[in-house]
């Protein structure tokens, strides 16, 4: 909760150094990115600034509901990830599959928040007496500094996972050094060895000029009018990291970061979940891959060995799962979502099995679980090995996991009483 708290604080003072005099700030904010985790994260950040009294006009493609001091708009356009597992991996592989994909994803992005009515309204206005800052987050194309530029306002830009190395210099003004700060898609937490250091330098260099090559060719082949838009600085820059999971390093003074503002008061489990927790006298595991991944697209073989190793634990297991499940083990109880939050927060819950959204890892950590996880992509295999480095993780890969390792792993992290 000390997470929460300090976020929730220091977020509205920040917010107040644009006018120090003023007791409300009007905020533009435009959610690019349309993934839930990523919304979370923005939308703990506004929710803080709606309860200490700030004004929030959002665009975003999860609407949130009418509450005090916020308006939204609901844009309309491409959809979260959903992806089977194989294609998943494949799809975003880093370097080359992963930054053509946030770049040509983060454009279609662009173009749904720009055909927005409510928006091309704001445009053709250009009246900056109507908002004090605007806040948006990007994933690779700087598309909001065309609404920047016009309203004559400063910039926030939020980060919901930890920050993209290869966007830290265009963003920040800066190189991140590569002999301490691992590369954003690298798998270990901070380089150690010589060889280490290498492979970060030189992922590092190619995943910058990629970005580069790819964003040259976009707008090549298909140009936008923001394209012609000069980059602007961000004024502050939020991030969704924070010294308890990540490895000191020197940070320029317009980066704050607020991990674990996507983290909510705990609320009450629904009856048949809390029962299913409270009469399990071995404790109990949360299994979950996230909103992304679709469980039921696992290969066989797969799917197959984390039901063979579960159904021989003694403990009981809470599995997100999207749709009935064949050959289902007596321990295991599916549903289409769980409330995440509070599960991980009741004692009795052993150990968190998941993929390493930073999201999640915030959350497991806030409630003192273990993870074994199964990293898939962008910033989730250095989320792992941050927590592998700090004992409170083991990681596997996902596609030649076995049924002996995970039952192994799973009882080294439930007996390690360190």
């Amino acid at each position: 909760m000390f997470l929460v708290r300090f976020a929730s604080t220091l977020l509205p003072f920040a917010a107040l150094c644009f006018h120090p005099t003023q007791a409300g700030l009007r905020v533009l904010a435009v959610n690019t990115i349309s993934s839930k985790s990523h919304w979370n994260f923005m939308n703990g950040f506004l929710h803080a600034l709606t309860d200490f009294g700030h004004n929030v006009t959002v665009f975003t493609w999860f609407p949130d509901g009418k509450r005090p001091n916020y308006t939204e708009f609901v844009l309309e356009g491409p959809l979260r990830l959903n992806m089977d597992l194989v294609g998943f991996k494949e799809r975003l592989r880093p370097p080359n599959n992963l930054i053509d994909y946030v770049v040509h994803r983060n454009r279609q992005s662009c173009d749904s928040v720009f055909a927005n009515a409510k928006m091309k309204t704001i445009m053709a206005a250009g009246n900056a007496d109507e908002f004090d800052v605007i806040v948006t987050e990007s994933l690779a194309t700087d598309c909001m500094s065309a609404l920047v530029r016009r309203l004559r306002l400063p910039l926030i830009y939020l980060f919901p996972s930890p920050m993209p190395t290869y966007m830290e210099s265009s963003f920040l003004g800066e190189d991140p050094n590569p002999a301490y700060v691992s590369n954003f898609m690298l798998s270990f937490g901070y380089p150690k060895t010589f060889q280490q250091r290498l492979l970060n330098f030189l992922t590092y260099k190619y995943s910058r000029s990629l970005l580069w090559y790819v964003e040259t060719m976009a707008v090549k082949s298909d140009p936008r009018p923001y394209d012609r838009i000069e980059p602007v600085k961000p004024s502050l820059v939020f991030v969704n990291s924070h010294f308890i999971v990540e490895m000191a390093r020197p940070m320029p003074p317009n980066i704050i970061e607020i991990g674990g503002i996507h983290l909510p008061e705990p609320n009450a489990i629904p009856n048949d979940i809390r029962e299913f927790i409270e009469n399990s006298p071995n404790g109990v595991i949360y299994f979950t891959f996230g909103s992304s991944i679709k469980m039921s697209s696992f290969p066989d073989h797969i799917r197959n060995a984390f039901k063979l190793a579960l159904a021989r634990l003694p403990q009981r297991i809470l599995w997100k799962y999207e749709c009935e499940m064949d050959d289902k083990p007596d321990n295991v109880m599916t549903k289409k979502w769980f409330p995440q939050r509070d599960i991980l927060l009741h004692p009795n819950v052993k150990l968190f099995i998941g993929h390493g959204g930073i999201s999640g890892v915030f959350e497991a950590v806030d409630a003192g679980v273990p993870m074994l996880g199964f990293p898939l992509f962008y910033d989730q295999p250095r989320n792992i090995g941050n927590l592998v480095e700090a004992g409170m993780a083991i990681s596997l890969d996902v596609m030649t996991v076995t049924e002996t390792l995970i039952f192994e792993s799973v009882n080294k992290l439930i007996n390690d009483k360190k």
